[in-house]
């Protein structure tokens, strides 16, 4: 299989994924559906448990902070998605056309939901939330000269 379309399985279902944790579910949810009902002559109804299902797992390995499981979920979503654009290439444009629309102004950075709690009293210093930190530095920079 091309790597394009095996990146866009795996981009693919890590949206699925990450939409199933959000308020927006029930819109996406009925997007993908829409996208394998077209493909393997799936039923809406099947199809429609199955990602109930998936969300499902997804909330309860969420919540025990299951992180094979929430793994599991996705490579779950990840192959069907692989299986569908082997049997079916020309399916990839749809399935961009469906990440497009259930992640608006999406780039080429993954994107990843950040989660952090601040406990134990007051906090005196400096406090930073984000996914991915390059370089920091505070205060002033060593002289170098």
């Amino acid at each position: 299989m091309e790597p394009e379309l095996m990146a866009l399985a795996a981009a693919g279902a890590t949206t699925f994924v990450q939409q199933m944790a959000t308020d927006s579910w029930a819109q996406a949810r009925d997007r993908i559906v829409l996208f394998f009902s077209r493909r393997d002559d799936g039923e809406v109804g099947v199809i429609e448990g199955e990602l109930e299902t998936s969300r499902g797992e997804l909330a309860a390995a969420l919540e025990a902070g299951d992180e094979q499981m929430v793994s599991d979920v996705e490579a779950e979503w990840r192959t069907r998605l692989r299986r569908a654009l082997i049997a079916n290439p020309a399916a990839a444009s749809e399935l961009q056309s469906v990440l497009d629309e259930l992640t608006p102004g999406r780039s080429d950075q993954q994107t990843a939901n950040v989660f952090n709690t601040i406990s134990g009293g007051v906090q005196h210093g400096t406090v930073v939330q984000a996914g991915n930190v390059g370089s920091l530095t505070f205060g002033t920079p060593p002289d170098r000269g």
